[in-house]
């Protein structure tokens, strides 16, 4: 099983991150953006989304931004939508979108559950929203695999999951992406252990047809502060099986700036990872929940397709 200990030990045997920078925003106002996806293409325009939200709240909605001369502006002619934490893939040449749209507590009126939404279309001015996780689950992200199959990651919590683990399941089509289903997906073999908690946010298929997750592992501290850390993982869907856990930044890889809350400092929230054709990659991530950056490393995934090769 993997712990945030043992994964920090390896990461700090390891050269630190360097040259990493915050993202600029504007056309928000004095609200906050974390918590982005890396840019993605949408009809000829790069584009991030972002979660945009005020210091003092958990109501935030997704905005789509453009970057020009550095600084990411919102594209006035996209819709934005009341939900947390985007992400989004490309399913059967669909653009699949999605969040965690917030809503009160069925039985604790002073607290607020949540529950993963997904819209499709052909791009982002024609999308509409057609299936809902199950209430009280994030972390559910798809995949298009080599034989036309959807993977779909899961992130359970309470009995079957306890702080938050990762399960799968695979379905033919976005049609039985279904509430049910996705609560049924088997949990995969042992990987965190029962105090500390983490989950999927961006899953990659690899050259050779295997899978790269792009995730995050978490725990609290004594005082009950959070600690988030990005990871990178191999999985293999016929033994049900995380290998290669990773950690790939720490908090302080990253400028100093302001966070949510005290005891939100210490947190990395994975957003995106783009390859690039050179050996390296850009990392993508929430800051202290209150700022976006980036920076680049060393592929992650690229040892994974290495060693596929090699064997």
């Amino acid at each position: 099983m993997f712990t945030v200990q043992s994964l920090l030990d390896d990461y700090q045997k390891r050269t630190t991150l360097e040259g990493a920078e915050k993202l600029i925003f504007t056309g928000i106002g004095d609200r906050d953006v974390y918590n982005i996806t890396a840019p993605f293409e949408n009809e000829g325009e790069w584009i991030i989304a972002g979660r945009v939200e005020a210091r003092d709240t958990e109501h935030s909605e997704v905005v789509f931004f453009v970057e020009k001369n550095n600084v990411w502006t919102p594209k006035e002619d996209l819709r934005t939508y009341q939900l947390q934490d985007p992400f989004l893939c490309f399913i059967h040449g669909q653009l699949v979108f999605g969040g965690v749209e917030i809503f009160p507590h069925p039985e604790n009126h002073n607290a607020l559950s949540w529950r993963t939404v997904f819209y499709k279309g052909d791009n982002l001015s024609k999308m509409e929203r057609f299936t809902t996780g199950p209430d009280g689950m994030k972390d559910i992200r798809l995949i298009e695999l080599t034989n036309g199959t959807i993977g779909v990651f899961t992130r359970p919590q309470g009995e079957k999951g306890g702080r938050g683990k990762i399960g799968f399941t695979a379905i033919d089509n976005l049609d039985e992406l279904q509430s049910e289903t996705i609560a049924n997906a088997s949990l995969i073999q042992e990987h965190f252990v029962e105090d500390e908690w983490g989950g999927a946010n961006e899953v990659h298929l690899l050259a050779n047809g295997e899978i790269g997750i792009l995730g995050h592992i978490a725990r609290f501290d004594h005082e009950g502060s959070r600690h988030y850390y990005p990871i990178t993982c191999h999985y293999d869907p016929t033994l049900n099986r995380i290998t290669n856990m990773e950690i790939i930044a720490t908090r302080d890889d990253f400028p100093e700036g302001p966070a949510k809350r005290t005891d939100l400092q210490d947190v990395l929230f994975s957003g995106g990872l783009i390859r690039k054709e050179n050996g390296q990659a850009v990392l993508y991530v929430g800051v202290s929940d209150a700022e976006a950056h980036r920076v680049t490393l060393t592929d992650p995934f690229a040892k994974y397709e290495k060693d596929s090769m090699i064997n």
